[in-house]
């Protein structure tokens, strides 16, 4: 197949121009919160950090930018992260690409990926956090998309996830209707948690391996699954920052960030799939929330 030059253009701009959308909004948010709980508080800001990556030879492998707002006056901590990243995959990730179908990684292990990575762990224990990434990959012998985004309330809203699920729908209805209720089911399955038998939240969307062999479709596809984000979440951030709070609420939202932290660290495709290339630590790790409790 060709090096796919064009296309992996395209996708890596667009997941740049999505990140800097969201930081705009985000701190747009911290500006504006100018009543109720921690409102006496300095509006945050995001700290941006250029992430480099090398190969064993030490040639360029890519990089990025890591966008992290800590203590601000809604978020108490959120990450929004993109790279693009290329090089040889190692033996073990060799091995996972082909247990995924992709053939040919033993003779040309050479791969592409790009993506955008966003998490968000929140001041007052009422608003949810909230996790969103697309991502396109390549290889010599095959390419494909993921990602999606869910809500992970630890007091739950039956309205806010109605919404949440609503606007996702919304966006993904054009491309056909059976959409939504696969990847609503897929992201059902893919954000359960084994050793605790529950879901980390209340669902979302997700995908994986997305390759239909129209690429320019599926990448419209992967595009509305990250416009679909800020209209699904940053309504259920307005309504509920301005909500007064008890010390068993935070009890409540510690609990369930050390949820949050054992999915990510023992389940979470992309954690190990950054880890295992050799990509920035801090970066890969930056969805582990500020504060947790276990119980």
């Amino acid at each position: 197949m060709t090096d796919f030059t064009a296309e992996k253009d395209k996708a890596s701009a667009w997941f740049r121009t999505l990140r800097d959308e969201i930081v705009a909004c985000f701190e747009g948010l911290e500006e504006s919160h100018d009543q109720g709980p921690f409102a006496e508080l300095e509006p945050g800001r995001f700290e941006v950090t250029e992430t480099r990556r090398h190969s064993d030879d030490g040639s360029d492998a890519g990089g990025g930018l890591m966008s992290v707002m800590r203590g601000g006056r809604v978020f108490e901590k959120v990450g929004v992260n993109v790279s693009t990243v290329y090089g040889t995959l190692g033996e073990a990730a060799q091995r996972a690409m082909a247990a995924r179908g992709v053939p040919g990684m033993d003779s040309d292990p050479r791969f592409w990926a790009s993506g955008i990575s966003l998490v968000a762990h929140m001041r007052n224990p009422h608003v949810p956090a909230v996790h969103m990434n697309t991502r396109m990959f390549w290889t010599p012998h095959a390419w494909w998309f993921g990602g999606g985004s869910d809500l992970n309330p630890c007091i739950e809203y039956d309205e806010d996830t109605a919404h949440f699920h609503a606007t996702q729908k919304a966006h993904l209805d054009p491309h056909g209707a059976d959409w939504y209720p696969k990847l609503k089911a897929w992201a059902d399955e893919y954000f359960y948690i084994p050793h605790r038998h529950r879901a980390r939240g209340v669902g979302g969307i997700f995908m994986d391996d997305q390759n239909s062999g129209d690429w320019a479709a599926d990448f419209a596809l992967t595009q509305d699954i990250g416009r679909a984000f800020l209209p699904a979440y940053v309504p259920l951030v307005e309504k509920r920052r301005v909500q007064p709070f008890a010390d068993a609420d935070k009890d409540t939202q510690l609990i369930h960030r050390g949820l949050y932290a054992e999915y990510n660290l023992v389940y979470d495709r992309g954690t190990k799939f950054g880890l295992a290339t050799g990509h920035d630590a801090n970066a890969v790790l930056m969805s582990l929330p500020p504060l947790a409790k276990w119980v």
